[in-house]
Protein backbone atom coordinates (compact mmCIF):
# COMPACT_ATOMS: atom_id res chain seq x y z
CA UNK A 1 0.00 0.00 0.00
CA UNK A 2 1.84 3.38 -1.10
CA UNK A 3 2.56 6.21 1.70
CA UNK A 4 0.44 8.78 1.79
CA UNK A 5 2.38 12.14 0.89
CA UNK A 6 3.34 15.01 3.24
CA UNK A 7 5.11 17.84 1.88
CA UNK A 8 7.63 19.49 4.22
CA UNK A 9 8.24 23.30 2.92
CA UNK A 10 11.48 24.30 5.01
CA UNK A 11 14.84 25.92 3.88
CA UNK A 12 16.63 24.71 6.83
CA UNK A 13 18.60 21.53 5.60
CA UNK A 14 18.93 20.31 8.67
CA UNK A 15 15.21 20.73 10.25
CA UNK A 16 14.56 18.77 6.88
CA UNK A 17 16.05 16.10 7.69
CA UNK A 18 15.00 15.74 11.17
CA UNK A 19 11.21 15.69 9.99
CA UNK A 20 12.07 13.21 6.84
CA UNK A 21 13.48 10.84 9.94
CA UNK A 22 10.67 11.38 11.65
CA UNK A 23 7.82 10.71 10.04
CA UNK A 24 8.56 7.86 7.92
CA UNK A 25 5.42 6.08 7.89
CA UNK A 26 4.53 8.78 5.23
CA UNK A 27 6.14 9.77 1.84
CA UNK A 28 7.69 12.79 2.81
CA UNK A 29 8.41 15.21 -0.08
CA UNK A 30 11.11 18.21 0.82
CA UNK A 31 11.11 22.17 -0.42
CA UNK A 32 13.02 24.63 0.07
CA UNK A 33 11.39 27.53 -1.78
CA UNK A 34 8.07 28.75 -2.89
CA UNK A 35 8.43 27.78 -6.56
CA UNK A 36 9.47 23.98 -5.46
CA UNK A 37 6.38 23.73 -2.56
CA UNK A 38 4.23 24.68 -5.90
CA UNK A 39 5.89 22.34 -8.38
CA UNK A 40 4.70 19.83 -5.83
CA UNK A 41 1.62 20.87 -5.09
CA UNK A 42 0.78 20.78 -8.53
CA UNK A 43 2.38 17.19 -9.47
CA UNK A 44 1.45 15.52 -5.91
CA UNK A 45 -1.44 17.19 -4.65
CA UNK A 46 -0.50 16.57 -0.87
CA UNK A 47 -3.09 16.06 1.59
CA UNK A 48 -0.97 17.41 4.41
CA UNK A 49 1.81 19.98 4.27
CA UNK A 50 4.07 21.63 6.78
CA UNK A 51 5.30 24.83 5.89
CA UNK A 52 7.36 27.43 7.82
CA UNK A 53 6.72 30.98 6.57
CA UNK A 54 10.38 32.25 6.77
CA UNK A 55 11.61 31.44 3.09
CA UNK A 56 14.10 32.67 0.86
CA UNK A 57 13.96 35.62 -0.23
CA UNK A 58 12.15 36.65 3.02
CA UNK A 59 14.13 33.89 5.63
CA UNK A 60 13.33 36.59 8.44
CA UNK A 61 9.89 37.40 7.46
CA UNK A 62 6.76 35.99 6.43
CA UNK A 63 6.09 37.27 2.82
CA UNK A 64 7.05 34.39 0.79
CA UNK A 65 5.36 31.80 3.46
CA UNK A 66 1.86 33.65 3.17
CA UNK A 67 2.15 34.04 -0.47
CA UNK A 68 2.37 30.58 -0.57
CA UNK A 69 -0.16 29.67 1.83
CA UNK A 70 -2.39 31.37 -0.26
CA UNK A 71 -1.71 30.12 -3.77
CA UNK A 72 -2.06 26.21 -1.84
CA UNK A 73 -5.41 27.40 -0.58
CA UNK A 74 -6.23 28.52 -3.98
CA UNK A 75 -4.73 25.36 -5.66
CA UNK A 76 -6.01 22.61 -3.62
CA UNK A 77 -8.80 24.29 -0.93
CA UNK A 78 -8.96 21.20 0.90
CA UNK A 79 -5.20 20.72 1.89
CA UNK A 80 -4.45 21.30 5.47
CA UNK A 81 -1.47 23.23 6.09
CA UNK A 82 0.61 23.26 9.18
CA UNK A 83 2.36 26.15 10.19
CA UNK A 84 5.54 25.35 11.94
CA UNK A 85 6.96 28.83 13.72
CA UNK A 86 9.16 30.18 16.89
CA UNK A 87 8.01 32.35 19.08
CA UNK A 88 8.59 35.31 17.58
CA UNK A 89 6.67 34.83 14.26
CA UNK A 90 3.39 33.84 16.95
CA UNK A 91 1.54 36.88 15.16
CA UNK A 92 2.65 35.57 11.27
CA UNK A 93 0.94 32.33 12.44
CA UNK A 94 -2.18 33.49 13.42
CA UNK A 95 -2.14 35.49 10.67
CA UNK A 96 -2.08 32.55 8.31
CA UNK A 97 -4.02 30.34 10.96
CA UNK A 98 -6.95 33.46 9.27
CA UNK A 99 -6.32 32.79 6.20
CA UNK A 100 -7.14 29.19 6.57
CA UNK A 101 -4.13 27.23 7.44
CA UNK A 102 -5.68 23.86 9.48
CA UNK A 103 -3.12 24.23 12.34
CA UNK A 104 0.32 25.84 13.85
CA UNK A 105 3.06 24.21 16.12
CA UNK A 106 5.97 25.83 17.61
CA UNK A 107 9.41 25.54 17.70
CA UNK A 108 11.90 23.53 18.21
CA UNK A 109 9.51 21.03 16.78
CA UNK A 110 8.27 17.93 19.17
CA UNK A 111 8.08 14.98 16.58
CA UNK A 112 5.35 13.04 18.92
CA UNK A 113 3.22 16.33 19.23
CA UNK A 114 3.37 17.40 15.56
CA UNK A 115 2.74 13.96 14.59
CA UNK A 116 -0.82 13.88 16.17
CA UNK A 117 -1.43 16.96 14.79
CA UNK A 118 -0.66 15.52 11.20
CA UNK A 119 -2.38 12.34 12.02
CA UNK A 120 -5.59 14.35 12.69
CA UNK A 121 -4.93 16.64 9.26
CA UNK A 122 -4.85 13.17 7.30
CA UNK A 123 -8.21 11.76 9.18
CA UNK A 124 -10.02 15.38 8.63
CA UNK A 125 -8.87 15.60 4.90
CA UNK A 126 -9.90 11.48 4.43
CA UNK A 127 -13.38 12.54 6.02
CA UNK A 128 -13.70 15.39 3.69
CA UNK A 129 -12.88 13.78 0.66
CA UNK A 130 -15.46 10.81 1.72
CA UNK A 131 -17.95 13.22 2.09
CA UNK A 132 -17.49 14.38 -1.20
CA UNK A 133 -17.39 10.88 -3.02
CA UNK A 134 -20.69 10.41 -1.02
CA UNK A 135 -22.54 13.42 -2.39
CA UNK A 136 -21.35 12.79 -5.81
CA UNK A 137 -22.98 9.19 -5.51
CA UNK A 138 -25.76 10.52 -4.44
CA UNK A 139 -26.20 13.17 -6.94
CA UNK A 140 -28.24 11.23 -9.09
CA UNK A 141 -30.94 10.51 -6.80
CA UNK A 142 -33.96 11.53 -6.91
CA UNK A 143 -34.30 13.31 -3.56
CA UNK A 144 -30.20 14.00 -3.80
CA UNK A 145 -31.18 17.73 -3.54
CA UNK A 146 -33.07 17.29 0.02
CA UNK A 147 -30.43 18.01 2.57
CA UNK A 148 -31.31 17.28 6.21
CA UNK A 149 -30.39 15.15 9.31
CA UNK A 150 -33.90 16.33 11.08
CA UNK A 151 -36.40 13.41 12.16
CA UNK A 152 -39.18 15.07 10.17
CA UNK A 153 -37.40 15.30 7.33
CA UNK A 154 -36.64 12.13 6.89
CA UNK A 155 -39.94 10.47 7.58
CA UNK A 156 -40.92 12.60 4.91
CA UNK A 157 -38.25 11.38 2.55
CA UNK A 158 -39.28 7.79 3.29
CA UNK A 159 -42.90 8.60 2.78
CA UNK A 160 -42.37 10.34 -0.67
CA UNK A 161 -40.15 6.61 -1.37
CA UNK A 162 -43.44 4.66 -0.35
CA UNK A 163 -45.70 6.86 -2.43
CA UNK A 164 -44.42 7.57 -5.55
CA UNK A 165 -45.16 4.20 -7.46
CA UNK A 166 -48.59 4.59 -5.87
CA UNK A 167 -51.13 6.42 -8.43
CA UNK A 168 -52.42 8.50 -5.62
CA UNK A 169 -52.53 12.26 -6.05
CA UNK A 170 -50.79 13.84 -3.90
CA UNK A 171 -50.95 17.18 -1.79
CA UNK A 172 -47.64 18.46 -0.49
CA UNK A 173 -48.39 21.38 2.49
CA UNK A 174 -45.31 23.74 3.43
CA UNK A 175 -44.50 27.35 3.60
CA UNK A 176 -42.97 29.27 0.86
CA UNK A 177 -39.39 28.09 0.17
CA UNK A 178 -39.52 25.06 1.99
CA UNK A 179 -39.15 23.03 -1.00
CA UNK A 180 -42.42 21.74 -2.54
CA UNK A 181 -41.30 22.08 -5.75
CA UNK A 182 -38.13 19.48 -5.24
CA UNK A 183 -40.69 16.85 -3.34
CA UNK A 184 -42.98 16.83 -6.00
CA UNK A 185 -40.10 16.44 -8.49
CA UNK A 186 -39.07 13.16 -6.69
CA UNK A 187 -42.48 11.81 -6.52
CA UNK A 188 -42.25 11.75 -10.17
CA UNK A 189 -38.12 10.31 -10.65
CA UNK A 190 -39.07 7.84 -7.66
CA UNK A 191 -42.64 6.85 -10.24
CA UNK A 192 -43.11 4.32 -12.93
CA UNK A 193 -43.73 7.61 -14.94
CA UNK A 194 -39.93 8.91 -14.60
CA UNK A 195 -39.37 8.82 -18.41
CA UNK A 196 -42.21 10.76 -19.24
CA UNK A 197 -42.76 14.40 -18.51
CA UNK A 198 -43.11 16.31 -15.50
CA UNK A 199 -44.79 19.52 -15.82
CA UNK A 200 -44.91 22.25 -13.64
CA UNK A 201 -47.48 25.41 -13.51
CA UNK A 202 -47.44 28.17 -10.60
CA UNK A 203 -51.41 29.04 -10.06
CA UNK A 204 -50.75 32.52 -8.51
CA UNK A 205 -48.02 33.49 -10.97
CA UNK A 206 -50.59 33.16 -14.13
CA UNK A 207 -53.35 35.84 -14.67
CA UNK A 208 -57.15 34.01 -13.93
CA UNK A 209 -58.04 35.13 -17.65
CA UNK A 210 -54.80 32.84 -18.57
CA UNK A 211 -54.82 30.32 -16.68
CA UNK A 212 -57.29 28.50 -18.28
CA UNK A 213 -56.10 28.21 -21.65
CA UNK A 214 -52.76 27.30 -19.90
CA UNK A 215 -54.03 24.64 -18.35
CA UNK A 216 -56.34 23.31 -21.14
CA UNK A 217 -54.77 24.79 -24.00
CA UNK A 218 -57.27 26.26 -26.63
CA UNK A 219 -58.07 25.71 -30.59
CA UNK A 220 -57.50 27.99 -32.98
CA UNK A 221 -59.80 31.40 -33.13
CA UNK A 222 -61.14 30.70 -29.74
CA UNK A 223 -60.20 33.96 -28.47
CA UNK A 224 -58.37 37.24 -30.53
CA UNK A 225 -54.85 36.05 -30.81
CA UNK A 226 -55.47 32.52 -31.17
CA UNK A 227 -53.94 31.88 -34.37
CA UNK A 228 -52.83 28.19 -33.85
CA UNK A 229 -54.10 25.36 -31.94
CA UNK A 230 -52.15 25.12 -28.67
CA UNK A 231 -52.34 21.96 -26.38
CA UNK A 232 -52.81 22.94 -22.37
CA UNK A 233 -49.81 22.27 -20.01
CA UNK A 234 -51.85 18.96 -18.15
CA UNK A 235 -52.12 17.33 -22.05
CA UNK A 236 -48.49 18.28 -22.84
CA UNK A 237 -47.55 16.36 -18.96
CA UNK A 238 -49.36 13.09 -21.07
CA UNK A 239 -47.90 9.41 -19.34
CA UNK A 240 -45.93 11.84 -16.73
CA UNK A 241 -47.26 14.08 -13.56
CA UNK A 242 -48.24 17.08 -13.71
CA UNK A 243 -47.63 19.40 -10.65
CA UNK A 244 -49.77 22.54 -9.58
CA UNK A 245 -48.01 24.41 -7.30
CA UNK A 246 -50.26 27.30 -5.25
CA UNK A 247 -53.47 25.48 -5.92
CA UNK A 248 -54.94 27.57 -3.35
CA UNK A 249 -55.27 30.79 -5.83
CA UNK A 250 -56.54 29.03 -7.96
CA UNK A 251 -60.12 30.61 -8.94
CA UNK A 252 -63.38 29.23 -8.25
CA UNK A 253 -64.24 28.76 -12.29
CA UNK A 254 -61.12 26.99 -12.93
CA UNK A 255 -61.36 24.61 -9.95
CA UNK A 256 -64.74 23.02 -11.53
CA UNK A 257 -62.98 22.07 -14.26
CA UNK A 258 -60.55 20.69 -12.56
CA UNK A 259 -62.70 18.65 -10.53
CA UNK A 260 -63.88 17.29 -13.70
CA UNK A 261 -60.80 16.56 -15.24
CA UNK A 262 -59.69 14.88 -12.20
CA UNK A 263 -63.65 12.79 -12.06
CA UNK A 264 -63.18 11.52 -15.81
CA UNK A 265 -59.76 12.34 -16.47
CA UNK A 266 -60.67 14.19 -19.94
CA UNK A 267 -60.42 17.80 -21.04
CA UNK A 268 -61.38 20.16 -23.65
CA UNK A 269 -59.62 22.50 -25.17
CA UNK A 270 -60.63 26.30 -24.63
CA UNK A 271 -62.91 26.83 -28.00
CA UNK A 272 -63.21 23.14 -28.46
CA UNK A 273 -65.93 20.66 -28.28
CA UNK A 274 -63.42 17.28 -28.75
CA UNK A 275 -62.78 15.35 -25.41
CA UNK A 276 -59.51 14.88 -24.97
CA UNK A 277 -58.11 11.93 -22.83
CA UNK A 278 -55.15 12.18 -21.11
CA UNK A 279 -53.07 10.12 -18.45
CA UNK A 280 -51.24 12.02 -15.88
CA UNK A 281 -50.68 12.24 -11.99
CA UNK A 282 -51.69 14.86 -10.27
CA UNK A 283 -49.31 16.47 -7.66
CA UNK A 284 -50.41 19.93 -5.94
CA UNK A 285 -48.97 21.88 -3.43
CA UNK A 286 -49.77 25.24 -1.27
CA UNK A 287 -48.62 27.05 1.76
CA UNK A 288 -52.46 27.48 2.47
CA UNK A 289 -55.05 25.63 4.67
CA UNK A 290 -56.82 24.56 2.00
CA UNK A 291 -59.81 23.20 4.24
CA UNK A 292 -59.90 26.60 6.23
CA UNK A 293 -60.41 27.82 2.74
CA UNK A 294 -63.29 25.54 2.04
CA UNK A 295 -64.39 26.68 5.15
CA UNK A 296 -64.99 30.23 3.73
CA UNK A 297 -66.03 29.13 0.78
CA UNK A 298 -63.23 30.18 -1.30
CA UNK A 299 -62.00 26.51 -2.00
CA UNK A 300 -64.33 23.84 -2.85
CA UNK A 301 -64.63 20.96 -0.81
CA UNK A 302 -64.99 17.99 -3.46
CA UNK A 303 -62.07 19.60 -5.05
CA UNK A 304 -60.00 19.40 -1.69
CA UNK A 305 -60.73 16.09 -0.80
CA UNK A 306 -60.22 14.60 -4.59
CA UNK A 307 -56.62 16.04 -4.52
CA UNK A 308 -56.09 15.51 -0.78
CA UNK A 309 -55.68 11.24 -1.27
CA UNK A 310 -52.15 11.37 0.09
CA UNK A 311 -50.85 14.74 2.07
CA UNK A 312 -47.31 14.89 3.27
CA UNK A 313 -46.57 18.42 5.14
CA UNK A 314 -43.10 19.57 4.76
CA UNK A 315 -42.02 21.18 8.00
CA UNK A 316 -40.05 24.06 7.59
CA UNK A 317 -36.37 25.32 8.00
CA UNK A 318 -36.91 26.68 11.77
CA UNK A 319 -38.35 23.23 12.58
CA UNK A 320 -35.31 20.98 11.40
CA UNK A 321 -33.08 20.31 13.72
CA UNK A 322 -29.46 21.03 12.86
CA UNK A 323 -30.42 21.61 9.23
CA UNK A 324 -29.59 25.71 9.50
CA UNK A 325 -26.01 24.94 9.76
CA UNK A 326 -26.00 21.88 7.93
CA UNK A 327 -27.07 24.05 4.57
CA UNK A 328 -25.39 26.67 5.10
CA UNK A 329 -22.13 24.69 5.00
CA UNK A 330 -24.24 23.19 1.74
CA UNK A 331 -24.53 26.16 -0.11
CA UNK A 332 -20.99 28.39 1.07
CA UNK A 333 -19.15 25.16 -0.52
CA UNK A 334 -21.67 25.54 -3.73
CA UNK A 335 -21.46 29.40 -4.37
CA UNK A 336 -17.22 29.00 -3.29
CA UNK A 337 -17.34 26.97 -6.49
CA UNK A 338 -20.05 28.87 -8.60
CA UNK A 339 -18.30 31.95 -7.83
CA UNK A 340 -14.40 31.03 -7.93
CA UNK A 341 -13.92 31.60 -4.45
CA UNK A 342 -11.08 29.84 -2.26
CA UNK A 343 -12.28 27.65 0.20
CA UNK A 344 -14.47 30.01 3.10
CA UNK A 345 -14.59 28.98 6.69
CA UNK A 346 -18.03 30.20 8.68
CA UNK A 347 -16.72 32.24 11.88
CA UNK A 348 -18.83 30.85 15.32
CA UNK A 349 -21.03 34.55 15.47
CA UNK A 350 -22.19 33.59 12.10
CA UNK A 351 -22.99 29.87 13.05
CA UNK A 352 -24.76 30.82 15.42
CA UNK A 353 -26.45 33.62 13.94
CA UNK A 354 -27.62 31.47 11.17
CA UNK A 355 -28.66 29.12 13.77
CA UNK A 356 -30.60 31.88 15.82
CA UNK A 357 -32.55 32.94 12.43
CA UNK A 358 -36.20 31.78 11.96
CA UNK A 359 -35.50 31.79 8.25
CA UNK A 360 -39.19 32.71 7.40
CA UNK A 361 -38.18 32.54 3.36
CA UNK A 362 -36.76 29.17 4.49
CA UNK A 363 -34.60 27.09 2.36
CA UNK A 364 -34.50 29.58 -0.82
CA UNK A 365 -33.80 32.32 1.93
CA UNK A 366 -30.75 30.78 2.91
CA UNK A 367 -29.74 30.09 -0.09
CA UNK A 368 -29.93 33.62 -1.62
CA UNK A 369 -28.26 35.09 1.99
CA UNK A 370 -25.46 32.15 1.92
CA UNK A 371 -24.58 33.26 -2.14
CA UNK A 372 -24.84 36.95 -0.80
CA UNK A 373 -22.25 36.40 1.94
CA UNK A 374 -20.01 34.31 -0.44
CA UNK A 375 -19.62 37.02 -3.00
CA UNK A 376 -19.07 40.40 -0.57
CA UNK A 377 -16.81 38.70 2.47
CA UNK A 378 -13.84 40.03 2.70
CA UNK A 379 -10.78 37.28 4.46
CA UNK A 380 -11.21 33.61 4.15
CA UNK A 381 -14.20 33.86 6.87
CA UNK A 382 -17.83 34.49 6.45
CA UNK A 383 -18.82 36.48 9.42
CA UNK A 384 -21.88 37.44 10.99
CA UNK A 385 -22.05 40.64 9.74
CA UNK A 386 -21.54 39.16 6.37
CA UNK A 387 -24.78 37.65 6.44
CA UNK A 388 -26.74 40.90 7.46
CA UNK A 389 -29.27 38.80 9.85
CA UNK A 390 -31.41 40.43 12.53
CA UNK A 391 -30.72 39.28 16.25
CA UNK A 392 -33.19 37.28 17.40
CA UNK A 393 -33.67 35.92 20.93
CA UNK A 394 -33.45 32.28 21.17
CA UNK A 395 -37.23 30.14 22.24
CA UNK A 396 -37.57 27.65 24.49
CA UNK A 397 -39.25 24.46 24.34
CA UNK A 398 -41.62 23.18 26.76
CA UNK A 399 -41.80 19.27 26.99
CA UNK A 400 -41.74 16.91 29.85
CA UNK A 401 -38.29 16.42 31.59
CA UNK A 402 -37.70 13.43 29.81
CA UNK A 403 -38.58 14.70 26.61
CA UNK A 404 -36.44 17.77 27.13
CA UNK A 405 -33.35 15.97 27.87
CA UNK A 406 -33.97 13.32 24.54
CA UNK A 407 -34.54 16.36 22.44
CA UNK A 408 -31.96 18.42 24.12
CA UNK A 409 -29.54 15.60 23.48
CA UNK A 410 -30.76 15.43 19.53
CA UNK A 411 -30.57 19.12 18.97
CA UNK A 412 -27.08 19.44 20.48
CA UNK A 413 -25.57 16.49 18.80
CA UNK A 414 -26.82 17.18 15.23
CA UNK A 415 -25.96 21.02 15.83
CA UNK A 416 -22.42 20.19 16.50
CA UNK A 417 -22.26 17.80 13.69
CA UNK A 418 -23.60 20.47 11.58
CA UNK A 419 -21.40 22.85 12.90
CA UNK A 420 -18.15 20.60 11.86
CA UNK A 421 -19.60 19.96 8.63
CA UNK A 422 -19.57 16.28 8.99
CA UNK A 423 -16.49 15.62 10.66
CA UNK A 424 -16.84 12.98 13.44
CA UNK A 425 -13.68 14.18 15.21
CA UNK A 426 -14.26 17.53 15.44
CA UNK A 427 -18.15 17.44 16.45
CA UNK A 428 -17.09 14.86 19.10
CA UNK A 429 -14.54 17.72 20.62
CA UNK A 430 -17.17 20.58 20.20
CA UNK A 431 -19.51 17.98 22.49
CA UNK A 432 -16.83 17.15 25.19
CA UNK A 433 -16.90 13.65 24.55
CA UNK A 434 -14.72 10.62 22.67
CA UNK A 435 -15.50 9.74 19.43
CA UNK A 436 -16.75 5.81 20.04
CA UNK A 437 -18.83 7.98 22.61
CA UNK A 438 -20.76 10.12 20.31
CA UNK A 439 -21.04 7.16 18.05
CA UNK A 440 -22.72 5.15 20.73
CA UNK A 441 -25.10 8.46 21.01
CA UNK A 442 -25.79 8.76 17.24
CA UNK A 443 -26.59 5.46 16.72
CA UNK A 444 -29.09 5.74 19.89
CA UNK A 445 -30.68 8.43 17.93
CA UNK A 446 -30.79 6.99 14.80
CA UNK A 447 -28.26 9.54 13.32
CA UNK A 448 -26.43 8.36 10.20
CA UNK A 449 -22.61 9.97 10.24
CA UNK A 450 -23.23 10.32 6.10
CA UNK A 451 -25.64 12.51 6.41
Amino acid sequence: MSKKKLLVVEDDTGLQMQLRWSFDAYEVLLAGTRAAALAHVRRHQPAVLTMDLGLPPDPDGASEGLALLQEVLATLPDTKVIILSGNQERAHALKAVAMGAYDFHQKPVEADALQLVIERAFYLHALQQENRRMLQTQADSPLAGIISRDPGMLKLCRSVEKVAPSSATVMLLGDSGSGKELIARGLHQLSTRQDKRFVAINCAAIPEHLLESELFGYEKGAFTGAIRQTPGKIELAQGGTFFLDEIGDMPMPLQAKLLRFLQERVIERVGGRTEISVDVRIVCATHQNLKALAEAGRFRDDLFYRLSEIVLAIPPLRERSGDCALLAHHFRNKFCASEGRASLSFSPDALASIEAYAWPGNVREMENCIKRAVILSDGPQIRADDLGLPETAPVEDKVNLRQAREAAEYRVMVMALARADGNIVKAAELLGVSRPTLYDLMNHHGIKSGG
